[in-house]
């Protein structure tokens, strides 16, 4: 009975707060979501990372093996996407298969991860978090655009903070505690925010093809978590960090996915984008409790 407690305390602030933003997505649908956009990406996200990555006791060499894990991961992901995109006869797959390639890790994932595992989960998915950050900017925005800017990459805050927050850890430095207290602050806010700004999404988001995307979103929700369940079994992986992996592999598509692919693909291609991702994260609220509660017993 105990863990179905710890289900509840996990995943009750999380649902809770996004169900708060499509309250006020429903009430009021012209809402105004861009000072959320703004401050999140600018100066909550690195905050986040900053805190997470540098006050939380993971070690260089966790962050580079949770780092690389999960990139094995994505490769898994992608091959899924190639193969569905493929059977449903998707006409561009290079700029649909981001759905599948980069979850929700920082929206959704990182809240999830600290309340089951407290700092230590927090620590670990920041690393898996970093690490589709900085696809979002390079390989995201490639695939959408079908070619590379570099400048999207030097122009965005998180990037940097991955940066200062790596090197800080590699040559193990201390943090002043005045800095921990300053980011700690914008982490907690900024959780707070992006997870109103997904429930806001999901009022202004449309499904517009809903077979289709039940099943590109069976492959990211359901298949996802099989996934890194086998990279669990194949690095025999245990603990906490185990529990993340699993946790982080369940994600829904990310919501980033719609507004870059707005930015650089045709308006077909983001229909089928944002159908993705409403299914998908409304399959979340199903799936996410299963594997939650299959992580806390079997890695904690």
């Amino acid at each position: 009975m105990e863990i179905y407690f710890k289900l509840i305390e996990v995943l009750f602030p999380v649902f809770f707060v996004v169900g708060i933003g499509y309250y006020l997505g429903k009430k009021k649908p012209d809402f105004d979501n861009s000072f959320i956009t703004t401050f999140a990406s600018n100066v909550g996200t690195p905050a986040m990372v900053i805190y997470s990555i540098t006050s939380t006791g993971i070690t260089f060499e966790q962050y580079t093996s949770y780092f690389i894990y999960y990139l094995i991961a994505i490769a898994g992901f992608g091959l899924t996407g190639l193969i569905i995109l493929y059977l449903l006869k998707t006409k561009d797959i290079i700029r649909e298969i981001p759905v599948f390639l980069l979850p929700n890790n920082g929206n959704m994932g990182i809240p999830i991860c600290l309340f089951a595992y407290g700092s230590q989960g927090l620590g670990i998915a920041a690393s898996i978090s970093s690490l589709i950050i900085l696809l979002h900017f390079t390989l995201g925005v490639f695939l959408a655009d079908r070619k590379f800017d570099f400048n999207i990459l030097i122009k965005n805050p998180p990037f940097y903070a991955i940066i200062f927050s790596v090197t800080f850890i590699y040559f193990d430095l201390e943090m002043p505690k005045a800095i921990i207290n300053l980011t700690e602050l914008l982490t907690y806010t900024a959780i707070v925010l992006i997870l109103m700004s997904l429930g806001i999404a999901l009022t202004k988001l449309k499904v517009f093809s809903f077979t289709n995307a039940i099943i590109a979103s069976i492959g990211r929700v359901i298949i996802g978590p099989v996934i890194g369940f086998l990279i669990i079994i194949f690095f025999d992986l245990s603990g906490f960090g185990a529990g993340v992996i699993l946790i982080q592999s369940a994600m829904p598509s990310a919501i980033l996915n719609y507004l870059i692919g707005s930015m650089y693909s045709p308006k077909e291609i983001v229909d089928n984008i944002a159908s993705t991702i409403v299914v998908s994260t409304l399959m979340s609220f199903i799936t996410v409790p299963i594997v939650v509660f299959f992580a806390l017993k079997y890695f904690y």
